[in-house]
């Protein structure tokens, strides 16, 4: 099977099985997603998802976070991961979105990128989600399922290089949405350990089963 009838197929699938795909993270604004995204971090959305209605509530917007104090914002935050450096992180996030945006989320990389604690994979999750662009987050799922079904070669090391060929492959028009299947499917299919290969309707045309004699 050559490399671009493998992404035909697989991409296909997901969208005859999984037309709807969307973040899991509630939000109602940009500013709501973006702070559900950095507390995502090494956190499963269910727990964030736990926390950000009564955050929400507290801190509505850019402007009111941005006068908290750590240590309200951290009573908030304390069930998360990382819960000190997420309750600093957004505490800075919201004082520059306030200084230098107006409250308001920016939509490009490089503004994105310069908010304390938000890197590329949260950058591009926002600019996807909110702005509809043709950008691909990368995390532990992404990576491990684009790899398992030989979307990318093993020389992709890093989420940069992943992210650089699921984008050059995929179509900007579909990339936003195959960002959540992949994801998705690394959540409930392709598990880290003992993936769910025999319910799994990509089996056909993945690489490690295959590879694994499955």
């Amino acid at each position: 099977m050559t490399e671009a009838q493998r992404y035909h197929h697989v991409l296909d699938w997901f969208g005859k099985n999984m037309p709807d795909a969307h973040t899991e993270l509630h939000y109602n604004s940009p500013y709501e997603l973006l702070v559900a995204v950095m507390l995502s971090a090494q956190c499963t959305d269910k727990r964030v998802n736990m926390v950000t209605p009564a955050f929400y509530a507290a801190y509505p917007n850019a402007e009111t976070l941005s006068k908290a104090t750590f240590d309200d914002v951290l009573k908030y935050v304390h069930s998360v991961s990382y819960p000190n450096s997420k309750a600093k992180h957004l505490i800075g996030m919201a004082q520059q979105l306030t200084e230098r945006y107006g409250g308001e989320v920016p939509s490009e990389l490089d503004e994105l990128i310069t908010l304390p604690g938000v890197g590329r994979k949260t950058a591009n999750v926002v600019q996807s989600v909110v702005f509809g662009k043709a950008t691909m987050a990368v995390d532990t799922h992404v990576f491990r399922v684009s790899h398992r079904l030989g979307l990318v070669s093993d020389k992709c090391t890093t989420p940069l290089a992943v992210e650089k060929e699921l984008t050059k492959h995929i179509p900007a028009g579909q990339i936003p949405i195959a960002h959540h299947w992949l994801i998705l499917h690394g959540r409930y299919t392709c598990v880290a350990r003992n993936p769910k290969c025999n319910v799994c309707g990509l089996a056909e045309y993945c690489l490690f089963r295959s590879k694994a004699g499955k």
